[in-house]
C-alpha cells in the first residue's frame, strides 16, 4: 500500500500546473538575496510591476504574482498560466547573482533587465516614463477617438510596433496589451488614454483591484 501511495503522489506531482510546482520550489528554497528598492524615485516600470509585490519588499514571487493577477479580475486558470510564465521569463533577468537557485523570484530594482523589444518605446531602457512615445499611440493609432483606442486600434499598435529582426518579442505585446483591453475598455470597447497611462504606473491596477473588492463587497 506505501509502495502503491508513494508511485501515486509521484504521478499526481507531475500532472500539477507549473506555476503550483514552482511554488513550491519556492517554499522550500533557502532564503533569498536581500532588495534595495527606492521607493521615492522608482521609475513607471518599476511602480507598474509594484502592484505584484504585494508585501512590499521589493522582491515579487510567484505567489504574488498570482494572486495580483487574481486581484484584477483574471480567472484563476489564466492567473496560474500568467505567474508561471511571466516568472520563468523575468526570474533570472531580474535576479542579483547570489538569489539561491531556482531564480524565480523577480527583483524589482532589476525589472528594466526584463524589458523585451516590439513595444511602443513608452519605457525607456531604465524604465522611465517617455512622455511623446506614449502621446505617439494616440497621434498614430487612435482614428476613431482621439483619447481612446478601439480593439482593431491596438490591434494595428501591436503590429506596429513588431521588430522583424526579434520575433521573439512579438508575443509579449499581444498578451499585455490584450489584457489591458480586457480589463480596462468601456461598454463601448474603447481603452481610454487615461487608463492606458494608468497601466504605466500601476494606478489603473489599484483602481481595478479596488473596483472589484468593492463590487464583491456589495454582493
Amino acid at each position: 500500500m506505501m509502495v502503491g501511495w508513494r508511485r501515486s503522489s509521484a504521478a499526481a506531482s507531475l500532472q500539477m500546473p507549473p506555476v503550483t510546482i514552482l511554488l513550491l520550489v519556492w517554499v522550500f528554497s533557502w532564503g533569498h538575496a536581500t532588495a534595495y528598492l527606492d521607493i521615492a524615485n522608482m521609475t513607471e516600470l518599476q511602480k507598474h510591476v509594484s502592484f505584484f509585490d504585494r508585501n512590499k519588499d521589493g522582491i515579487i514571487t510567484p505567489s504574488e504574482t498570482f494572486e495580483g493577477y487574481v486581484a484584477l479580475g483574471c480567472d484563476v486558470a489564466f492567473s496560474r498560466e500568467s505567474a508561471s510564465s511571466v516568472h520563468a521569463a523575468l526570474g533570472p533577468k531580474t535576479s542579483p547573482v547570489d538569489a539561491p537557485l531556482p531564480q524565480i523570484n523577480i527583483y524589482i530594482d532589476q525589472i528594466h533587465k526584463g524589458m523585451h523589444g516590439s513595444d511602443t518605446g513608452a519605457y525607456d531602457a531604465h524604465g522611465r516614463f517617455v512622455p511623446q512615445k506614449f502621446e505617439e499611440i494616440f497621434i498614430k493609432h487612435a482614428k476613431v477617438r482621439s483619447d481612446a483606442l478601439t480593439s482593431l486600434e491596438v490591434e494595428e499598435l501591436i503590429l506596429s510596433n513588431r521588430d522583424p529582426l526579434d520575433p521573439q518579442s512579438w508575443g509579449g505585446p499581444v498578451k499585455e496589451w490584450g489584457l489591458s483591453y480586457k480589463l480596462s475598455s468601456d461598454k463601448d470597447g474603447f481603452l481610454h488614454k487615461d487608463s492606458i497611462r494608468g497601466i504605466y504606473d500601476a494606478s489603473e491596477f489599484v483602481k481595478l483591484e479596488e473596483k472589484r473588492r468593492s463590487s464583491r463587497s456589495e454582493m
